[in-house]
């Protein structure tokens, strides 16, 4: 099978396509033929050594695909079922192993595609305005990186919810897809002072929570956003890691919580991962969510499609088609 593979830490042009075997499924596994496989900022943590791993690796996290074959003790799923996940570590192939209890079924009127853009992202979103800071009609947030993956489907559940929302985006066109998901106000922080905007949006009183997955360069400006006793929810660091800070800033500021979520911690039981991958999936399949799927790569153009994810050229889901 082919396979992208990384020999050595470092840019883009690390990710080497390869032959590689077609893995076979041991106990409670399952194989799956991906066909589309979902590109995400842990992979390229992964490939420049932020995150530790033993090398050769086949990067990838999440894919949607079909059951090829199934390992020792897997009861609920049979060869040809229409399957997805967050849990298939080396998805950048043309075949890869997963775990079935980290494994759901595909529902009717989805497609591979857009299941694979829905699973991370969207379960991300979900544990975010549900579990992180559940969010409530009359809460305002602030969503950074509002034209992004995340970001797209954070805003559509948190408007869902009832709560205000106001975004952050480099451009004027993803300003607009920003507020067709359902943005109050979308900011360009290209052109504005976020943290400005936000207080005069909110006329001085500040938000309830904000979820930042930029990280470096927003976090500061992030904290001076919230109200007294609002949380900051940082769950990602596209822009860096954020430096040590002293802790007594928090009480000086209002009594803010910060907290630093992963998903795999709201996913940690098979209840957890079915109610959230169950309400994504549902409420893409009926319409209610709307996904996007308009960046798709080979598998051999992994390294611009991480370069593409890294230098925001996109919006919405980055997908890889083996």
């Amino acid at each position: 099978m082919k396979a992208i593979q990384i020999y050595a830490t470092g840019g883009p042009e690390v990710l080497k396509l390869a032959e590689l075997p077609i893995p076979q499924p041991g106990p409670g596994q399952v194989l799956i033929r991906v066909e589309a496989t979902g590109v995400n900022f842990i992979e390229v943590y992964f490939r420049k050594g932020v995150y530790k791993a033993s090398l050769p690796l086949t990067p990838g996290s999440e894919a949607a695909g079909t059951v090829e074959e199934l390992g020792p003790g897997v009861v609920g799923f049979k060869a040809g079922d229409a399957v997805a996940s967050t849990g298939v570590l080396g998805s950048y192939a043309e075949y890869a192993l997963v775990a079935a209890a980290q494994l759901v079924k595909i529902p009717e009127g989805l497609t591979m595609e857009q299941a694979a853009a829905a699973m991370l992202q969207g379960m991300t979103a979900h544990y975010l305005s549900h579990s992180t800071f559940p969010l409530k009609a009359g809460n305002t947030a602030l969503v950074h990186a509002g034209a992004g993956g995340v970001g797209l489907l954070l805003t559509q559940i948190a408007a869902k919810l009832g709560a205000r929302v106001i975004t952050t985006v480099s451009t004027a066109a993803k300003a607009e897809l920003s507020r067709e998901a359902g943005a109050s106000e979308a900011i360009l922080y290209t052109e504005q002072d976020f943290e400005t905007e936000v207080k005069h949006l909110t006329g001085g009183k500040g938000v309830d929570v904000v979820y930042d997955s930029v990280g470096k360069t927003t976090f500061d400006g992030s904290l001076n956003c919230l109200r007294p006793r609002g949380m900051l929810a940082l769950f990602g660091a596209s822009s860096g890691p954020v430096p040590p800070f002293d802790l007594i800033q928090l009480s000086g500021k209002g009594s803010l919580f910060v907290t630093r979520p992963t998903l795999w911690h709201y996913i940690a039981t098979r209840a957890e991962l079915e109610w959230r991958a169950g309400d994504v999936l549902g409420w893409a399949a009926k319409g209610e969510l709307q996904l996007r799927t308009e960046h798709r790569y080979p598998l051999a153009e992994a390294g611009q499609a991480q370069t593409d994810l890294e230098g925001r050229k996109t919006t919405g889901k980055i997908l890889l088609e083996p």
